[in-house]
C-alpha cells in the first residue's frame, strides 16, 4: 500500500506564527495594512526625505497608478506603513496611547537577490508607544524576543544605525555560520513621525523595530539561502519538523 505523504507548514509561515506568539504573550496586538501604498504612508509620514535613496527606482517598485497627491503608488517597502495607518485610525476613533502592536507581512524591494536578499520577503514591524518608553525598554524587548525564538545561547550585537523614522537608531546582528548577519533595525520613534499622525512627542515616546523574518527562519532551521523559500521545492517543506 502506497504511503500517503502529509503536508507541513511552510517554514516562513511557521516562523511568522512563532514570532507573533512571542509578542502576543507580551500583550502586543496584531495589525495589517495594504501591499499597494501611497507615498505618504510609505515615505512621507515616516520622515523619509524626498531625496532619500530608498525612494529611487533601484529600491522601490513604482506602479502606474497615482495617489491623491498625484504621486505614483508603490509596493510597500516595509510594514512600517501599518504603524502609520494604525495610529491614524486610533486617533480618528478618539483613542490615545499607550499601545503595542506588531505588523507581519510581505514587503518588496527592487534590488539584486543573493543568499540573504530577495525582491520579496517578509517583515514583522513592531511599535510601542506610551509615556516614558525608553531605549532600555527596546533593548529588553529585542533581546527577549531573539532568545525566545532562537534560544538563550544566540550571540547578539547591537550597534548604532540610521533610519529616517527613528532617532537614535540601532541595528541588531546575530552570529550565523560564524559570521554576523543583520536581522533587524530599530530605534526610538522620531518626533516627526508622531507629528505626522497628530500625537504630541512631548507627551509620548515610543520605539519601533523591523524584523527580517527570512533571516530569522534561516537561523532557526539552518537554511543557507533565503531564495530557497520561494522556489516551490517541496523538500524545503518536508525537511521542517
Amino acid at each position: 500500500m502506497k504511503k500517503e505523504s502529509t503536508g507541513k507548514i511552510h517554514p516562513i509561515s511557521d516562523t511568522i506564527r512563532q514570532i507573533s506568539q512571542i509578542f502576543i504573550d507580551l500583550d502586543f496586538s496584531i495589525a495589517d495594512g495594504p501591499y499597494v501604498e501611497d507615498s505618504f504612508h510609505n515615505f512621507d509620514a515616516l520622515n523619509v526625505p524626498p531625496d532619500h535613496p530608498s525612494r529611487d527606482m533601484q529600491d522601490t517598485f513604482y506602479l502606474p497608478v497615482v495617489d491623491d497627491a498625484g504621486k505614483n503608488k508603490v509596493l510597500r517597502t516595509h510594514t512600517s506603513n501599518v504603524q502609520i495607518r494604525f495610529m491614524e485610525e486610533l486617533l480618528a476613533r478618539g483613542g490615545r496611547p499607550p499601545f503595542k502592536l506588531i505588523a507581519p507581512g510581505k514587503v518588496f524591494r527592487n534590488e539584486a537577490t543573493d543568499a540573504t536578499h530577495e525582491a520579496q520577503f517578509y517583515q514583522v514591524e513592531g511599535l510601542v508607544v506610551g509615556r516614558g518608553v525608553s531605549l532600555a525598554n527596546l533593548k529588553w524587548t529585542l533581546e527577549h524576543f531573539i532568545k525566545k525564538i532562537l534560544g538563550e545561547d544566540v550571540e547578539i550585537r547591537l550597534r548604532p544605525g540610521f533610519f529616517p523614522f527613528v532617532e537614535p537608531g540601532v541595528e541588531v546582528d546575530l552570529k550565523f555560520c560564524g559570521k554576523w548577519m543583520e536581522v533587524l533595525g530599530a530605534g526610538m520613534v522620531h518626533p516627526n513621525v508622531f507629528r505626522s499622525v497628530g500625537i504630541d512627542p512631548a507627551e509620548y515616546s515610543g520605539f519601533a523595530f523591523g524584523v527580517g523574518v527570512d533571516r530569522i527562519m534561516m537561523m532557526k532551521y539552518g537554511i543557507t539561502d533565503a531564495r530557497y523559500s520561494y522556489t516551490g521545492d517541496l523538500r524545503l517543506h518536508y525537511g521542517i519538523k
